[in-house]
């Protein structure tokens, strides 16, 4: 049996530096499908898709809004042409009932020890149109090595340097932050895996450079300096979302190869100018991600915030533009209060505007989500400043005896 995996392209964010990254989410659900189902993967923003490629099943992995509507363009196109099409994914659990009317079927939840029933089911004819394992979440024993061999790593590279493998060590996440739909994709329990099944696929990933792209490494801290002590003797380099600001953690997090944290910047506080000081004392860079269009802010504050990044000397920092994402409380309070301006999902890229802000209009929050992108880059571009932290990790490496080149075309390289 085949299958044809398919990620779909979704609009990029004209401000930022465009490079992909190879996708987690269908990697995650290879390694779900029985070995001897053959998987033929197309990640539709670095290749072209062959719509004429056969195939027995087809599956669409949707993670963000903006790719759903061309995830159901595309699986239009495959039904009116007689084959079944499944989706699954993030955006999948957000937009369910919408997707109902372009798939023969629609899962819900976590795929491992889940999916092989699908795939009965397909093969006797009788697919289910909705598979719903929705906060039924599967035994953390059972999520494997993500199944690496379907990507074409050769497509993921930025002017010749291959960009980071991304790998989770845990789903699920306590915190409850008002624009997040993690809560209700992942449930607010922290599910870490086992830390020797975390070690073991780390092992297995030719590649110095990950991200954790676990939605915080800073829910328990035992586990957190477990985890850090494990991987330490790997000597890989890694980026993740935040980790404890616990000189013990940051520590521990310096000596594992930690190489640079997006730091949610929310203010311009002297706690947000100490967090930043501490990781960047310990070798760590710091990319700050930002949202715009909070109820307390104006065209002046925003001027001062962008202000203050430069001041704490940032690595890096990245705009994004408050959005209303379904099943999130920012959504409820919206609604509520009738500021949702459309439901058009291919604009809800978090680079455009699509609610009324408090205290300003919508032109204005667009016109200041381009001016902070101009300002912080104004004196060193988005593409120079990636090169130092990129320059950085190259020292770590050949500082420890990891260092590989991996520049493709010495004549495009940055490096």
């Amino acid at each position: 049996m085949k299958i044809k995996l398919i990620y779909p392209t979704w609009p990029k964010l004209m401000d930022q530096t465009e490079f992909n990254l190879p996708p987690h989410g269908p990697v995650c659900f290879a390694a779900a499908v029985s070995d001897d189902v053959e998987i033929s993967f197309c990640d539709e923003n670095v290749e072209e898709l062959d719509f004429h490629e056969d195939a027995d099943l087809i599956v669409l992995s949707v993670m963000l809004t903006c790719q759903m509507p061309r995830a159901w363009e595309i699986a239009d196109w495959y039904r009116a042409h007689g084959k079944k099409v499944v989706f699954g994914g993030i955006a999948t659990m957000l937009h369910a009932e919408e997707t109902m009317s372009h798939a023969d079927s629609v899962f819900l939840g976590e795929a491992e020890g889940r999916f092989d029933k699908v795939i009965a089911d397909f093969k006797r004819g009788h697919l289910e149109k909705m598979y719903d394992f929705f906060h039924d979440f599967p035994d953390m024993n059972l999520v494997g090595t993500a199944r690496r061999s379907i990507l074409k790593r050769e497509l993921y590279n930025f002017r010749g340097v291959q960009m980071v493998d991304l790998i989770h060590a845990s789903r699920g996440c306590r915190f409850d932050c008002f624009p997040c739909c993690t809560p209700y994709l992942g449930g607010r329990k922290f599910r870490p895996r086992p830390i020797d099944a975390v070690v073991k696929e780390l092992e297995s990933i030719d590649n110095n450079r990950l991200f954790f792209v676990d939605n915080s490494l800073a829910q328990n801290d035992e586990w957190e300096k477990e985890l850090f002590k494990a991987i330490a003797p790997l000597k890989k380099k890694w980026i993740s979302h935040p980790i404890k600001d616990d000189d013990e953690i940051l520590d521990l997090a310096a000596k594992a190869g930690c190489w640079y944290v997006y730091q949610a910047i929310i203010d311009t506080s002297d706690h947000i100018r100490r967090r930043v000081k501490r990781l960047q004392e310990r070798g760590i860079g710091v990319e700050g991600t930002i949202l715009l269009g909070l109820d307390y802010h104006d065209e002046d504050y925003i001027k001062r915030l962008v202000d203050f990044l430069l001041e704490i000397n940032l690595d890096l920092a990245e705009f994004t533009i408050l959005t209303p994402f379904l099943h999130t409380p920012i959504r409820n309070q919206l609604e509520k209060e009738n500021r949702i301006l459309h439901n058009n999902w291919i604009q809800y890229t978090t680079g455009e505007v699509v609610f009324k802000p408090a205290k300003m209009t919508v032109d204005a929050l667009q016109s200041m989500y381009h001016y902070a992108w101009e300002t912080f880059y104004k004196d060193c571009g988005k593409e120079m400043k990636m090169a130092k932290l990129f320059i950085e990790v190259i020292k770590k490496e050949k500082k420890d005896g990891t260092y590989k080149k991996t520049v493709l075309n010495a004549n495009r390289a940055w490096l």
